[in-house]
């Protein structure tokens, strides 16, 4: 069975490097759990950052035949186990530096268990549906870590003088099951690993496929960069109708060879590869470009990360990497650009760029034609994810594309970057589109990121949910719906085929600056609240109801430690403590939803306690 983990991408984080010890699966009616993966010792970091929308392949598991719900992780929570480095353009008003390296006694992992040394943190994920494990069926297992959750990483920025910001890391909550109905869809990060041969075609494994022995780079980055081996083995077949194509990268400038079945010495045994590769319906991998090299470092070099900027004029993007840096990547009318490690380039990154398609945020993995290039030459860019995102506006209902559509404008800390588009929706014969529980839909499918398995693709309630404003005046301003979308090239149907269109869009929860209470809460449903920056209150609505109450935290600071405590305010008691806590002049934090009658639907709440918070 594949195993995998995904995240959902932040823009203030360039690295979230976490240690995923093993994964277990609970079975259906009770049972200890069956270990189903165990890390390579020592244990690798994985960059969450790196898998906006990705999945990380952790390996091909053998599983025993049997239902399971739930999946256990077990995650390493000494000091050291979670590296965080922030992006190198982050959102305004974070409170540290582009580029900077939290150091270990600023991050504080929650809820961890065990002798000092020897610290875990269990985290429990019930799967949206019973994972069914049979001798004849692949399944596959992909567990998600939502960057994009407000209490997944939180931060306490004391006043001057009490110290420095302290990172408290919450994983419970922030870690979900992704359901997969079609493996096919599924959008794989660069595979690393060492080769190990070419299969004869014994022991019922097909003649021809790469053998590999999986690698993780290590975090954070060395000089040059090395790899944490494993004994995770994976066999990668090629695409025996379109070709895979095979680069040899200690031959900078030669053209890549186009094989359909790997042959002994196609790639050199104990060769380092990174792989783009996808999977077939049966669960097995096909790969589409094979990178090779003597040195591990080499084919690291490829920059893989998130485009910081773009600039038509000198055909000049920037990449983020794991360094918190930012690489300069140039791009000519030769450089082919591809979407989902798909065969077929969708065009010139020149004609891209100055046609405004490709923009921060995409999602991509650069193979450039010489490592030793200042800047970097693309060979060819793969999106990996085309992600649009921003203050939503114009949204129309009018169906086929692009009659029907929004308007995503993106604000940055660095003007030059920000952006407003016109995309429209995939259309309703685009029949290949998933649901957050991986239900398929046809067309447009949209859903609030608190309610997540009420998706939907009725237009008309779209266009109604993202009318909503909440102002709080001055510098703050209005606050409107915000949404991020993966897009498609081509809308799905036969007549746009080409141009971006939108699969999807998730209502985020806005983040509200710092504020503090203006009018109590008195058990409901509202408040008031002021913002830093703003020169009025506006009122903020708290669910109690059980299944979408709103999410309510207390953060506390003391004697130099963080302590991020949920607190469930369906009961008596936490309704109390949220009373207590909300009183005029209460520092408070909310992540909310714009609604039409101007009024904040609270997703995430946050309160403080001991060390309070500089405002």
């Amino acid at each position: 069975m594949p195993l995998m983990i995904s995240d959902a991408t932040s823009d203030d984080w360039a690295t979230v490097g976490v240690r995923v010890l093993s994964i277990a699966l609970v079975p259906q009616g009770g049972g200890s759990a069956v270990s189903v993966w165990t890390a390579p010792s020592p244990a690798p970091y994985v960059n969450l950052e790196e898998l906006d929308q990705l999945s990380e392949i952790l390996g091909n598991v053998s599983v025993p035949v049997g239902t399971y719900t739930a999946a256990v992780l077990t995650l390493s929570a000494n000091p050291g186990d979670v590296l965080l480095t922030t992006a190198p353009d982050p959102e305004p008003g974070f409170p540290v530096a582009g580029g900077t390296n939290i150091p270990t006694d600023q991050i504080q992992i929650q809820n961890a268990q065990g002798s000092s040394g020897s610290l875990t943190v269990a985290v429990t994920v019930n799967l949206v549906s019973p994972l069914v494990v049979t001798t004849s069926q692949n399944d596959a297992l992909d567990l998600e870590f939502d960057l994009a959750h407000p209490a997944f990483i939180v931060g306490h920025t004391p006043p001057a003088g009490d110290g420095a910001t302290m990172w408290a890391v919450n994983f419970a909550g922030p870690v979900r099951h992704h359901p997969i109905r079609d493996l096919t869809h599924l959008v794989l990060r660069r595979v690393y690993g060492t080769v190990t041969g070419v299969t004869t075609g014994t022991g019922g494994v097909p003649a021809g496929l790469l053998t590999i022995d999986k690698d993780f780079a290590v975090l954070p980055p060395t000089n040059p960069e090395t790899a944490t081996p494993s004994t995770q083995s994976l066999n990668i077949s090629a695409d025996s109708v379109n070709g895979t194509i095979v680069y040899d990268l200690d031959s900078p400038g030669t053209p890549g060879t186009v094989v359909t079945s790997f042959a002994s010495g196609t790639v050199p045994t104990n060769d380092y590869v990174r792989i783009a590769a996808r999977f077939q319906e049966d669960g097995t991998l096909v790969a589409v470009r094979v990178y090779y090299s003597s040195k591990f470092n080499t084919v690291w070099l490829n920059p893989e990360g998130h485009v910081l900027a773009v600039d038509a004029t000198s055909n000049t993007i920037w990449v983020t990497n794991e360094l918190g840096g930012a690489v300069a990547v140039s791009v000519n009318s030769s450089t082919a650009v591809y979407l989902h490690n798909g065969s077929t380039s969708i065009g010139a990154a020149t004609t891209l760029l100055a046609a405004q398609q490709i923009v921060r945020g995409f999602k991509v993995d650069v193979s450039v034609a010489n490592v030793l290039n200042v800047p970097l030459l693309a060979q060819s860019i793969n999106i990996e994810t085309a992600a649009f995102g921003g203050a939503i506006s114009n949204a129309a209902t009018t169906l086929p594309a692009p009659n029907g559509g929004l308007t995503y404008t993106a604000s940055f800390r660095t003007p030059s970057d920000d952006y407003s588009v016109n995309l429209g929706f995939i259309s309703d014969t685009a029949n290949d589109n998933t649901d957050p529980e991986g239900n398929t839909m046809t067309g447009f499918d949209w859903w609030n990121f608190t309610f997540p398995t009420t998706s939907s693709t009725n237009l008309t309630n779209f266009v109604a949910s993202v009318d909503g404003q909440v102002n709080f005046g001055g510098q703050v301003g209005a606050l409107t719906t915000y949404g991020v979308s993966a897009a498609d090239w081509g809308d799905g149907g036969t007549v746009n085929t080409s141009n971006w269109y939108l699969r999807d869009a998730v209502l985020l929860p806005a983040p509200v600056p710092l504020g503090t209470v203006t009018i109590p809460y008195t058990g409901g449903p509202t408040f008031a609240m002021t913002a830093l920056g703003g020169a009025q209150a506006a009122t903020v609505d708290v669910s109690t109801t059980a299944g979408s109450a709103t999410l309510v935290y207390q953060m506390n600071r003391s004697s130099g430690t963080v302590t991020l405590t949920p607190v469930d305010i369906t009961t008596a008691s936490g309704l109390m403590d949220l009373e207590n806590a909300l009183t005029v002049g209460a520092p408070v934090r909310v992540y909310g939803i714009p609604q039409a009658d101007g009024t904040l639907a609270a997703y995430v709440l946050i309160y403080f306690t001991g060390v309070m918070p500089s405002m």
